[in-house]
């Protein structure tokens, strides 16, 4: 149903509000801004039949993060992020009709994100025409008419791209490349290209897989875990409970970031009477406040003290037996560290020696060791390189494959890896693709496709000219945001697949359309009855995701019905697949993914298992190692830091406690302190002095590149914040406009957010524009 609601104002920064950051997270505070928005958006019907469902072994994974479920699990199983996408999702508002009629495409480009995803949710196709400014609603039938003669019409299918976000279900993902793929090309970019792109790399080159090689429990059995490049208590804050049952286990926890983090500092679990009155537990015994992007050179210095200690007492550090074993590269990585200077390493990291020096010895102390870490790491022009340092640490002391210790990259998106898994990746090898024309009877393009950043080249040169979109926010979740929206709007045709609005829907092609979805929150009818999807988290676990509550609309599809749907339209009898098959069944999609899909044989009987199962892992189960010599490869990597010329900052880009990925559900940054606003700059108060700045001011934050562009944002609120020296922070996706397209990860080529070298200048204007007026008020 639409609700009807007095307009109210979007944020008004002139009203910003900036507090002492916290020192501890969740507690009470966590529950209520995890109970009451669900309660009043929602009512106390559709919340309890969600939380209470909300990744339970017979309910629904979460829509938000990838942090894996324990095997015994508590009655609340969620977090207060989890808890805001729910919300946020299985809104009882909806967009009516009239809606299109009121607010053209212009309008739309005028309003923020955070607006744009609070007017309810999507429940009818619409069609905007070429050269109209509105949406109207359409048919399905219509649209998929529509989308299938665009796509047909081309001169080849590697003129279109196929875009997937992390939201989408095993089975749908499955079923999407198989359509892209019987249609002819491999031009499937996702948001893994955006994120974990640099650990798949990474991994594959040094262990042969791009995974974790830890289970859940193995986080309460390690004796040290080092967190890197990451902030677990907003972007995955059930993964507090797991350092926690470290800490409590006798084991260490030390975080290497620039910022200092509240969940990082104290846990007060509320679940626990210690976190509702009690002090909580201390979490992070060391803090390694790093300068941006001097991971390299920390990693490299650890690695060469670990060298020191094994010559000062040979046969007690190093792990011999595994490393003669399992790896190869010993030697060479020992001569090449010999030659490390020890001040660039401390130029690179901002660090002392003797923080590096303690470090080093918490490492050689700790028997079983997990080293994580998320996009901090991975965004970083080294983050391959990076990442393969982390592993050479581990792989030293014999850190991988046995219980307590292993890599751990931390998936941001709750089934990107399961994407991945499915077939989502522009560079499939020839094994996958030998198993799908052997099971389905076509021969699959075998040329590699384009990622995201390929995509957007492409589509600024006319060479991609309709993009369909499985869920995701491409143009506000990629770098050089005014790029990336001159490209969306240079091509003929772009879909968007989603259950809410976003910035994608008002930058749109020649020709858009606006595919609406169920949501994973629900209950999914087909011909056979109702059906359940599955998901992979970030240690290999797949499990069965069942919706609870009713759909909002009664003309939503599931995603497996849209992909469906439309390769019937597009395909027609063209390819020997059963599309109407998959729709009515499920099981049916699963029974295929079991003969195409390494790991997931007899899918249907073990997804149904109660915890579902585990994708085998060979370095974790047993130290088998899929590389060209069968061996765990220690790797020689030249050192590169981030320099930082006089009168400038490294900027990376973060997420506020009120967001999830580009979706955002309110203005304030509770850990942060900062209240009613998104546009500010956090600065180490030192660095303010040396440039001759203070506390409150506004800026223009000037990106320091060479191809003259002058990327920028402006009237940003300066606020002091104990950052590390030379380094400041503002939120993602507002910042991605100061990131050139070609700023990427060497390898990967995934985006370097964590490092934008950027100057600071005072605005003309010493204030921030008032908000926008009357809008639909917030969902949170």
């Amino acid at each position: 149903m639409t609700r009807e609601n007095p307009p109210v104002q979007d944020a008004d920064e002139t009203e910003l509000e900036v507090e002492s950051p916290r020192g501890w997270a969740a507690g009470i505070p966590g529950v209520l801004h995890s109970m009451q928005p669900a309660v009043k958006h929602m009512g106390a019907v559709r919340t309890g039949k969600t939380l209470l469902n909300l990744n339970q072994k017979d309910g629904f994974d979460c829509p938000s993060c990838a942090w894996p479920d324990p095997g015994h699990r508590s009655n609340f199983e969620f977090c207060e992020n989890g808890a805001k996408a729910v919300t946020w999702e299985a809104t009882p508002v909806v967009i009516g009709s009239d809606f299109w009629a009121e607010h053209p495409i212009s309008d739309l480009l005028a309003r923020s994100e955070y607006w744009l995803g609070m007017q309810g949710r999507l429940t009818e196709p619409v069609y905007k025409a070429a050269g109209e400014d509105h949406y109207q609603p359409i048919s399905w039938d219509a649209a998929f008419a529509v989308l299938a003669e665009r796509l047909n019409g081309l001169d080849s299918p590697d003129e279109s791209a196929f875009y997937t976000s992390g939201r989408t279900s095993n089975e749908a993902a499955f079923e999407y490349q198989l359509f892209v793929r019987a249609f002819g090309t491999n031009n499937l970019p996702d948001c893994s290209n955006m994120c974990h792109e640099s650990s798949g790399w990474a991994m594959g080159q040094t262990i042969g897989i791009g995974k974790a090689t830890v289970a859940y429990d193995d986080y309460a059995k390690a004796d040290l875990i080092i967190v890197m490049g990451q902030n677990p208590g907003t972007n995955h804050p059930r993964m507090l409970t797991a350092l926690e049952n470290c800490k409590r286990n006798g084991g260490s926890i030390v975080a290497v970031n620039p910022l200092p983090e509240a969940g990082l500092k104290r846990y007060k679990n509320p679940q626990h009477t210690r976190g509702i009155v009690g002090h909580g537990t201390d979490m992070a015994d060391q803090f390694v406040q790093i300068r941006s992007g001097g991971d390299m050179a920390l990693l490299q210095a650890v690695c060469k003290r670990v060298f020191e200690a094994e010559a000062k007492n040979p046969g007690t550090v190093l792990d011999h037996d595994f490393l003669q074993t399992y790896t190869h590269g010993l030697d060479e990585l020992r001569t090449h560290l010999e030659f490390l200077d020890e001040e660039t390493v401390l130029t690179a990291t901002g660090l002392r020696s003797e923080e590096i020096d303690e470090l080093a010895a918490r490492y050689i102390a700790a028997d079983k060791v997990i080293i994580t870490w998320a996009m901090g790491i991975t965004q970083q022009k080294k983050g391959v390189a990076t990442i393969k340092e982390i592993i050479n640490l581990l792989l030293l002391r014999g850190n991988i494959g046995k219980p307590g210790a292993g890599a751990s990259p931390i998936r941001g998106h709750s089934n990107v890896q399961g994407d991945r898994t499915m077939g989502i990746w522009e560079q499939m090898p020839p094994a996958f693709l030998d198993a799908l024309e052997e099971e389905f009877g076509f021969d699959p393009p075998r040329k590699h496709g384009v990622d995201a950043v390929e995509t957007i080249h492409k589509m600024l040169t006319g060479e991609i000219k309709v993009f369909v979109a499985l869920g995701g926010n491409l143009v506000a979740a990629i770098s050089d945001t005014h790029t990336a929206e001159a490209a969306m709007q240079n091509t003929q045709l772009t879909v968007q697949i989603s259950t809410k609005l976003n910035r994608s829907h008002a930058v749109v092609g020649r020709e858009a359309l606006i595919l609406p979805t169920m949501g994973r929150t629900e209950i999914d009818r087909q011909a056979s009855g109702v059906q359940f999807v599955s998901v992979e988290d970030t240690v290999c676990a797949v499990h069965a995701s069942t919706g609870q509550v009713e759909p909002v609309a009664p003309n939503l599809l599931s995603e497996v019905a849209i992909v469906s749907r439309l390769a019937r339209a597009v395909l027609g009898t063209t390819v020997p697949v059963d599309w109407k098959g998959f729709e009515d069944n499920y099981d049916v999609i699963r029974d295929h993914i079991s003969h195409v899909v390494d790991g997931c044989e007899d899918y249907n009987t073990k997804v149904r298992r109660e915890g579902g199962f585990v994708l085998p892992n060979g370095p974790r189960d047993s130290r088998t190692f899929s590389t060209p010599l069968g061996k765990a490869m220690l790797t020689v990597n030249d050192l590169e830091y981030v320099e930082r010329p006089a009168g400038t900052l490294i900027l990376q880009t973060i997420r506020s406690h009120d967001q999830f990925n580009t979706t955002i559900y309110g203005h304030n940054d509770r850990y942060r302190g900062i209240k009613k606003g998104r546009h500010v700059v956090f600065v180490n108060p030192d660095d303010l002095a040396e440039l001759g700045l203070e506390d409150s001011q506004i800026v223009d934050v000037h990106g320091q590149y060479k191809d003259g562009r002058d990327r920028v944002l402006r009237q940003y609120r300066l606020v002091s914040y104990p950052t590390a020296r030379g380094c400041a922070a503002a939120y993602y996706p507002e910042a991605n406009v100061l990131v050139p397209l070609d700023h990427m990860a060497e390898g990967s080529k995934t985006p370097v957010s964590k490092a934008v070298v950027v100057r600071l200048e005072l605005s003309a204007v010493q204030q921030v524009a008032p908000a926008s007026p009357e809008v639909t008020p917030a969902l949170l």
